[in-house]
């Protein structure tokens, strides 16, 4: 052993002193690069981890995992790319929970929480998970699909010490009411109900008794069946919440009603966060402006506002943080934004008809504009939009130049600057020059290889990429490989890139969590070659017919320690 090794190993903590300081580290990121530093810290961070985040539930087996890890109490696991949210892949792909259910089963009987989010979870899963853990404490289903009414009835029924069930963005059917009066009497802890998303009567005397029992409630986010005049008896009950998404905004109401309703959102005095207000309109909306003062997050997506409602509603919202709204408010409505939310931080604007490229309504660069100029703590922007220029886009990052997430979509492809008829190019030259803490980037409109030159120059801390309808040549997605050191999730759909990008990569792949490209000019003969020089990689290419067998329409690559998937359908070609 040389002087070196010597003071090293001199130097170490005892195990049980390691294990604790350990145990304090939150951050995923932080204890994997923690157990890369010896075998000591490896087995200390493994003996401690408690909690676990899968980004892609094909890059480790659940067998793996269970060697690795066996004192696990919390699982979030993430299935299908997320372009699987644009129908771009086929339903039955995969991402089956059911395995993994399994397999948490036999190892980690001490199971409280499990987040999920785009995987396929069936009512067997469900049921499964619901009788092994007796002290399981939280489910999250965010945009999952595969589960009916008697998954959520086992859950219901057997998982006594739940406090939170929250299901977002799911796609089911055969979904009714019935699991509500599944909650047994005796059960009390609820802290979290989210059910908004599904589209099914609910049995509102078995809600009312639920939320009557559950002291502890800070979270109830119900859906369009519930009325207003049922939404006041709610808010009577649990006015102590923090966070409530609202029912249908549509009823006939008598002036007693009306008063009753106003003065339960003012009785809210602790909420931090509001959504839902489904076809709240000018008569209904002045209900909520008691209860906004503490508003941090503010929800309209559901919402189909104009630019007036909103410019009363905002007054309101002093300590606005976050706000979603529908591309109905118009540049005017946005114009109220930056006139009324100094402390603004994230703003999402979303197209009421994505698909309707003749509708000249919506917003433009002059919105953007206005909020950029009142709302200079802005970091975090989603904002579809029917035209937009460069010298607004430079304006707006000057404004704001501390943004992590720029996510633009100008929704005609391809649509130059609308004043200039120039390329988008210098825009995104400017987001990625000033914004330097930038992690995410989505891009849109006409661009060329000019575009992915900034990026790979500039967006040094730049981790996810978005891109649609872009680029002039296999030069481009080059630049972003060889550039960008930090990226590990790159998007592409409907480009120009062909084998000779995809196979530009092969130094970043293993560092990278995922690639997608969809309608690209891929081969199956490139997409071969990359399988053959990275062996660590799965490389699967998505048919959704095989009349073409050199074409390759949809591609799928990410590293994994597990192999192949062992549950790849016929459609899914696993290089």
């Amino acid at each position: 052993m040389d002087q070196d090794q010597k003071k090293l190993k001199e130097s170490q903590f005892p195990c049980e002193v390691l294990e604790k300081v350990l145990s304090f580290i939150d951050s995923h990121k932080d204890r994997s690069s923690a157990s890369l530093v010896c075998k000591d810290w490896y087995d200390a961070e493994r003996w401690t981890r408690s909690n676990l985040f899968i980004g892609n539930c094909y890059s480790v087996s659940p067998e793996i995992v269970a060697r690795r890890f066996p004192k696990i109490k919390s699982v979030r696991l993430k299935g299908k790319p997320r372009f699987s949210d644009f129908n771009l892949l086929p339903q039955d792909w995969g991402a089956n929970v059911h395995a993994w259910v399994v397999m948490f089963a036999k190892v980690y009987p001490t199971l409280e929480e499990l987040r999920l989010k785009r995987m396929t979870v069936s009512d067997e899963s469900l049921d499964l998970l619901a009788r092994s853990f007796p002290g399981f404490k939280a489910l999250s289903l965010s945009s999952c699909d595969g589960f009916t009414d008697e998954g959520l009835k086992a859950i219901a029924t057997h998982c006594r010490n739940l406090t939170e069930l929250d299901i977002t963005d799911s796609v089911t059917e055969d979904i009714g009411g019935g699991w509500l009066s599944c909650f047994p009497e005796s059960f009390v802890s609820l802290e979290i109900l989210n059910f908004a998303s599904l589209q099914c009567e609910v049995s509102f005397d078995a809600l009312e008794r639920l939320v009557s029992r559950c002291r502890a409630l800070r979270v109830l986010q119900v859906n369009e069946s519930i009325n207003l005049e049922q939404l006041q008896w709610l808010l009577v009950k649990v006015p102590h919440l923090t966070r409530l998404g609202t029912g249908s905004f549509m009823q006939e109401l008598t002036v007693r009603q009306y008063e009753d309703l106003q003065t339960a959102f003012s009785n809210c005095k602790n909420l931090q966060a509001l959504s839902g207000l489904w076809d709240a309109t000018s008569v209904y909306l002045p209900f909520v402006y008691g209860a906004c003062a503490s508003l941090t997050f503010l929800n309209l997506s559901e919402a189909n506002l104009r630019s007036g409602e909103l410019a009363k509603l905002l007054p309101h919202c002093t300590s606005l943080r976050r706000l979603w709204v529908i591309d109905t408010v118009g540049d005017k409505g946005l114009e109220a934004v930056g006139s009324s939310c100094p402390l603004l931080e994230e703003l999402r604007v979303f197209p009421l008809d994505p698909y309707d490229l003749d509708n000249r309504q919506g917003v433009t660069e002059a919105g953007f504009l206005a909020v950029s100029r009142g709302c200079p703590n802005l970091k975090y922007v989603l904002y579809f939009c029917r035209k937009m220029t460069n010298d607004a886009v430079a304006t707006i990052v000057q404004n704001c130049p501390d943004f992590t997430h720029f996510r633009l979509c100008i929704m005609n492809p391809g649509e130059p600057d609308h004043l200039t008829n120039e390329p988008m190019d210098e825009a995104f030259g400017a987001v990625t020059k000033t914004c330097t803490k930038l992690r995410r980037l989505s891009v849109s409109g006409l661009l060329t290889d000019k575009a992915f030159d900034y990026i790979g120059k500039f967006a040094k801390n730049l981790e996810t990429l978005s891109v649609a309808f872009a680029g002039s040549s296999d030069r481009g997605m080059q630049c972003v490989l060889e550039g960008c050191p930090k990226l590990r999730k790159l998007e592409i759909r409907d480009c120009l890139f062909g084998n000779a990008a995809l196979l530009s990569g092969l130094d970043k792949y293993e560092t990278m969590r995922s690639l997608w490209m969809s309608a690209c000019n891929l081969t199956i003969k490139g997409c071969r070659l990359l399988a053959k020089e990275m062996p660590r990689l799965n490389v699967e290419v998505i048919q959704d017919e095989w009349s073409d067998e050199t074409h390759a329409n949809k591609v799928y690559v990410y590293r994994s320690v597990a192999g192949p998937r062992r549950d790849a359908p016929p459609f899914v070609l696993t290089l």
